[in-house]
């Protein structure tokens, strides 16, 4: 299992030359920074997958909350859903790292090993290889966290119970930040998918694990997120909700994109 996970989205979803790509996930964050500014380091997050350009601002308002965690958070278990390969269960890549223009980042051995006894989660580097879910959140912890390693789980067909049993297995303490990428409402026009996303963002708000797929392509991740946090006790917070049409795209056809916190202790402000 030395393979390396190359990128498959560089140069498309995000630039694909290291210089450009650190100053444009550098100047994301900085528009971002002020908000985050004193404010309490997340367990989990909830952020959106597409190309920079259209979700980079709003998932630049959940990485921002990290500033205070380079050097203590160490494990970051990211899940995103499959958008390729048909998938049963959640997949870890089988391979050694992840690489992005700017570096590899190891897998967590440790991570796959405690999972190897869950029937849920096996290995397929089809489901990873050209999946954009979790790649393009990677430049922005490399760029917040420095060095760390990752349990990437790409999830197709699951139970939130399955995927929150999952999230128990790895949850640690705060060396371990956990990632749910998903976008929102697909397609529709921008005041559609504005009132839609509303509903949504607060389904999560209020812990709900039933969220569809038409509301979030990550639904199934982001229902096991929710289903452990509301078992744990934990406090979501909205960060961010926008559209494609509030950041590059035209207002007839957007898609939504929502950047969530969770936090284990009860006072967020």
């Amino acid at each position: 299992m030395n393979a390396v996970r190359p990128p498959a989205v560089a140069g498309s979803f995000y630039p694909a030359a290291a210089p450009e790509l650190a100053r444009d996930v550098g100047a994301l964050l900085a528009a971002a920074a002020s908000a985050a500014c004193g404010k309490p380091v997340p367990k989990a997050i909830i952020v959106p997958h597409a190309g920079y350009v259209y979700s980079g601002p709003i998932a630049a308002t959940a990485y921002a909350r990290l500033a205070q965690s380079r050097g203590k958070i160490s494990r970051v278990v990211l899940l995103g859903p499959v958008h390729r390969v048909p998938l049963r269960g959640l997949a870890w890549p089988g391979a050694s790292a992840m690489a992005t223009p700017l570096g590899n980042i190891p897998l967590d051995d440790d991570a796959v090993a405690k999972l190897s006894t869950l029937p849920q989660v096996t290995a397929s580097a089809a489901a990873h290889a050209l999946e954009h879910s979790l790649e393009v959140h990677l430049p922005f912890l490399q760029t917040m966290l420095g060095k760390f390693r990752v349990a990437p789980l790409a999830v197709g067909d699951a139970t939130a119970d399955e995927v929150a049993q999952v999230l128990d297995a790895l949850w640690g303490g705060a060396e371990t930040l956990i990632v749910v990428s998903s976008d929102l409402s697909h397609y529709l026009s921008y005041l559609e998918a504005q009132a839609i996303d509303r509903v949504t963002a607060q389904a999560i708000l209020d812990l709900r694990s039933d969220i569809s797929h038409e509301q979030a392509c990550g639904g199934t991740p982001v229902n096991g997120l929710v289903l452990a946090a509301r078992r744990r006790g934990l406090t979501p917070q909205l960060l961010d909700l926008r559209n494609s049409g509030d950041t590059a795209g035209d207002r007839k056809r957007v898609v939504g994109y929502g950047a969530f916190a969770f936090y284990e202790t009860p006072h967020v402000h």
